[in-house]
């Protein structure tokens, strides 16, 4: 049974995906933590980050590089946060986001109920960064 993030990436349910390329994607987390927070996601379907291949999880983390590099520049951001845990969803994701303490690190505190509106706005937002960085290429409309 494929994952939910498969799910995601086969567009059978909904993302806001702000990231495609032949082996990676990226789109918002619906748990947010602060606006733009983002799951970068391999399409192949791998459980534990552990059992990635070297190779892939470097495009990972370059990935998840360039969309936190973004998140810096169009929030406003002192830096950006990452983590990978994998408890959530059995499919390898590196949670990025924008961060300007150890508290914008408490899953605890992530939105249960996102504005849809906020969300979307939030994807363009960092779209555009993506662009304006470089990124075009890997940056799917919306």
């Amino acid at each position: 049974m494929p994952t939910l993030f498969t799910r995601i990436i086969n567009g059978e349910i909904p993302g806001r995906f702000v990231w495609k390329d032949d082996d990676v994607v990226a789109f918002l987390s619906i748990g947010p933590l602060s606006d733009g927070h983002t799951l970068v996601v391999p399409r192949a379907e791998i459980n534990k980050w552990t059992d990635a291949p070297a190779d892939l999880m470097q495009k990972l983390v370059t990935v998840a590089q360039a969309i936190g590099q973004a998140q810096v520049e169009v929030f406003g951001s002192e830096r950006a946060g990452l983590t990978i845990a994998g408890f959530e969803v059995e499919h390898l994701h590196l949670h990025v986001w924008p961060a300007n303490s150890m508290e914008d690190f408490d899953f605890g505190r992530a939105g249960a109920n996102p504005d849809q509106e906020r969300m979307e706005a939030n994807a363009e937002k960092l779209r555009q960064g993506l662009r304006d960085a470089g990124h075009g290429e890997f940056v799917p409309e919306a």
